[in-house]
C-alpha cells in the first residue's frame, strides 16, 4: 500500500459519519448520537520503493443531541468505568495525604 492509498483510507475512516450517527426520530423528537473519534496513521519506505504503513482508529460514545419543539439540548453519555476509576483515584490520593 502506498502512502497515498493509506491517507485515502484514513480520510475515509475518520469522518463526520463516524462522529455523528444517523438521526433517530420518534414522536416528534429527534435524537442524534455523537461519538468521540480519534486516529492516527503513518507510513514509510526505502530507496527501493518498498513501503508500508498503517493506521488506527478508536471511538467512544460522547452523548446525544435531542431536538424537541424547535430547541436542542445536549445529553452527555455516562461512562461508569471512568466514574469508578475517578472515584478510586480520588480516594487513593486522599488516603495518601493522610
Amino acid at each position: 500500500m502506498n502512502p497515498s492509498e493509506l491517507l485515502h483510507g484514513v480520510r475515509d475512516a475518520i469522518s463526520v459519519r463516524r462522529v455523528f450517527g444517523e438521526p433517530i426520530e420518534r414522536d416528534g423528537v429527534v435524537v442524534v448520537p455523537v461519538a468521540r473519534v480519534s486516529g492516527g496513521g503513518g507510513g514509510g519506505g526505502d530507496k527501493d520503493d518498498n513501503g508500508g504503513g498503517g493506521f488506527g482508529l478508536s471511538g467512544r460514545p460522547a452523548g446525544v443531541y435531542v431536538i424537541k419543539d424547535g430547541s436542542v439540548s445536549w445529553r452527555p453519555a455516562v461512562d461508569p468505568v471512568r466514574i469508578v476509576g475517578l472515584v478510586v483515584l480520588s480516594l487513593a490520593l486522599l488516603l495518601r495525604r493522610r
